[in-house]
């Protein structure tokens, strides 16, 4: 389609492309493939069909998609089906997926062994946002309990200097805007579900407060027209190749959440920051040659060391589709516009399987299938069907 933003019935078609993607295609996708009856929590690992490819469980998702079928019920309908696998993916975490001395599990076994333990806690943050929403949907206490304390857990390993073991050695330190922006998002959903809760000694909305800060004065380059995903502590470029790298996708991700907190409270200087992200960032990450989302570009043009650099994933493309139509419909400046009709065109016609259902996760640079499988330990119900929920709801919004 031909998504126009300024006329109503086109605005109305599109929300109706989004919800029927959703809830008759993605949602059904994972209820009938993924979830696991037997030891409940869900399975990720999924052929084109929908075939289990490998029964090891991603304990992210088990946070993903407690939160994505949770939020499903608090704002869609109250469907007993999806409280219901939320709930599965909530207990399975609870029993699983956490080790002796409370930090979270990256895989274990379909039965909830574990496998590997990764230096990084975004399980943590997952398993917050999984739980604030379930909590929310069932009323339960426990669960908004379990949520704060995971949240704690993911900030006091993130941001506590030694509690995680350095990823490299001191000869040239440096930090990441990953642990900065899930903080923002992770706070944004426990105070969409449990109310501006304090964690840490903060609000969820100080923690929202200062991370936007550090991003925005140590990650982001007006002289380069970049946000940066690596510096050095005190903001300094890395003229390396991990300070060069660019993630035009994650960086979309992080502007979309800039411009959402920018809207909950009518702030045009947050608005602004956002729909600066999403400017340079798409400049950066466009292909044009073939259109779509470049995975990774360099600050200077120069060559990128990921071999996968010029591939097209399907998550950078469902943030860009966010991004675009926020800044749309917060700024009305037509850019924004003519932008989500291009990755909105680009996406729809090349990631669906209208076979089989959901979306195809790794293009190449063309956009033809690079492989054929529906999810992964790094894909499943999460980045997609959160796209198709919230530009839905933006499109034609709804009373929470």
């Amino acid at each position: 389609m031909n998504p126009d933003l300024t006329d109503h019935s086109s605005r109305a078609q599109l929300s109706a492309c989004y919800q029927t993607a959703l809830l008759d295609d993605v949602v059904p996708f994972w209820l009938d493939h993924g979830l696991d009856p037997e030891h409940g929590g869900i399975l990720t690992a999924l052929d084109r069909d929908g075939t289990v490819l490998d029964t090891d469980k991603s304990v992210w998702f088990q946070g993903r998609a407690g939160w994505m079928f949770a939020t499903l019920f608090n704002t869609v309908e109250r469907h007993a089906e999806w409280l219901a696998a939320s709930r599965s993916c909530v207990e399975f975490s609870r029993r699983h997926c956490f080790a002796p001395d409370g930090k979270m599990y990256f895989t274990v076994t379909r039965e909830g062994r574990p496998l590997r333990m990764r230096r990084y806690v975004f399980s943590e943050s997952f398993a917050a946002i999984g739980c604030a929403a379930f909590a929310k949907a069932a009323n339960d206490a426990r669960a908004a309990d379990d949520a704060v304390k995971a949240f704690a857990a993911y900030l006091r390993h993130s941001f506590t200097p030694g509690v995680m073991p350095p990823k490299s050695e001191p000869t040239r330190p440096a930090k990441a805007i990953g642990p900065l922006m899930i903080a923002i998002g992770a706070a944004q959903e426990l105070r969409a579900n449990l109310g501006d809760v304090k964690v840490s000694g903060r609000s969820c909305t100080e923690w929202i407060d200062s991370s936007i800060a550090e991003i925005e004065r140590d990650f982001l380059k007006p002289e380069h027209e970049a946000l940066l995903e690596t510096v050095a502590p005190d903001g300094a470029l890395l003229d390396h190749y991990d300070g060069r790298t660019l993630n035009p996708g994650h960086a979309l991700e992080c502007a979309w959440f800039v411009l959402h907190e920018g809207a909950l409270r009518q702030d045009r200087r947050l608005v602004q920051l956002g729909a600066t992200i999403v400017d340079w960032m798409w400049t950066r990450g466009w292909d044009p040659e073939h259109g779509g989302l470049l995975y990774f570009t360099d600050l200077r043009g120069l060559p990128v060391q990921e071999y996968w650099h010029d591939m097209k994933f399907w998550w950078p493309h469902a943030e860009a589709i966010i991004a675009t139509l926020l800044a749309w419909e917060l700024t009305r400046e037509p850019r924004f516009a003519q932008r989500h009709r291009l990755v909105h065109d680009w996406s729809f016609t090349r990631f669906p399987d209208p076979e089989y259902g959901e979306w195809y996760g790794y293009l190449h640079r063309d956009g033809t299938v690079s492989s054929r499988a529906k999810g992964t330990l790094w894909k499943g119900p999460f980045h997609l069907p959160r796209m198709l929920w919230y530009c839905s709801r933006l499109l034609t919004p709804h009373p929470q």
